[in-house]
């Protein structure tokens, strides 16, 4: 915490930039002024219009330099992790975005996406849209959760395992079935497959068990034994659909062209994978 006190809070902020730090809190920033918290909001607030500051949660800043001055805000990857500590919730950063990190890129990730244990509204901030997914036990997955250096300091992201597995469960974040196709076929080598079978345990069955087949299909099945062994014990699951928003449109619905029998997935239409 920044003791001596600043005339202004543009003086704070440029002094915080100064040693590498572009996130506050107004408790801190009012100590550090030696004002009221009244004269700060208003400080902040102009700051605000100037473009200079943006604020994602109440009581939460973040400096936006200049070189970001035309986005409107920092990468979210500079703030996420001391957000969620703010919040204090679990977190990691991940599906597409995450993928992305580990060098899946064939498509743009249009959300930072961030898997959290409380429901939380999306940020908009600048440009940058910060989109939360929940998850209710955060602690199950901790073995796939990794630590990576930022710009400003270090973020929580899922390893290739969980990423692969989240792609599945929260299909809503990740464009559909094929481009989760494509993502997989980037991803896949990256995966262990004793992680992927340990952490699908704290996943429904049918996420394995699509997750197993597009996996399959990609020439992964190395990756997927251990998962398929832990998966069919004691016995077989229930036949679950590849892609369940298929199965209920006109087009798709009629007989189905592939029931996979080692899954036990019911395939509408194959994966189209782009090259």
């Amino acid at each position: 915490m920044i003791h001596e006190r600043r005339t202004t809070l543009a003086e704070y902020v440029t002094e915080l930039q100064s040693k590498g730090r572009i996130v506050f809190d107004a408790e801190e920033a009012v100590e550090a002024l030696g004002t009221n918290r009244g004269a700060f909001l208003d400080a902040a607030q102009r700051l605000q219009k100037r473009g200079q500051l943006i604020s994602p949660r109440k009581g939460f800043y973040v400096v936006v330099p200049p070189q970001f001055a035309s986005w409107g805000a920092p990468p979210p990857s500079w703030y996420i992790d001391p957000l969620m500590r703010q919040e204090q919730q679990p977190y990691y950063v991940g599906l597409l975005k995450a993928a992305e990190l580990h060098g899946a890129t064939h498509q743009a990730v249009m959300e930072f996406q961030v898997v959290t244990g409380k429901r939380m509204s999306k940020i908009r901030a600048g440009r940058n849209l910060i989109v939360f997914y929940y998850r209710k036990e955060m602690a199950v997955v901790a073995d796939g959760i990794e630590d990576i250096q930022t710009d400003t300091g270090r973020m929580k992201v899922s390893s290739p395992a969980l990423t692969a597995l989240d792609l599945i469960r929260y299909g809503r974040g990740t464009a559909g079935i094929d481009n989760v196709a494509t993502v997989l076929a980037d991803l896949g080598s990256k995966i262990d497959g004793d992680q992927l079978a340990f952490l699908s345990l704290h996943f429904e069955k049918p996420v394995a068990q699509r997750l197993g087949y597009l996996l399959d299909i990609l020439d992964r099945r190395s990756i997927t034994r251990k998962m398929h062994e832990m998966l069919m014990s004691p016995g077989q699951p229930p036949w679950t659909e590849l892609d369940r928003a298929e199965a209920k449109d006109p087009l798709f619905a009629s007989d189905p062209v592939e029931r996979d029998q080692r899954w036990r997935v019911i395939v509408r239409r194959v994966p189209e994978v782009d090259e």
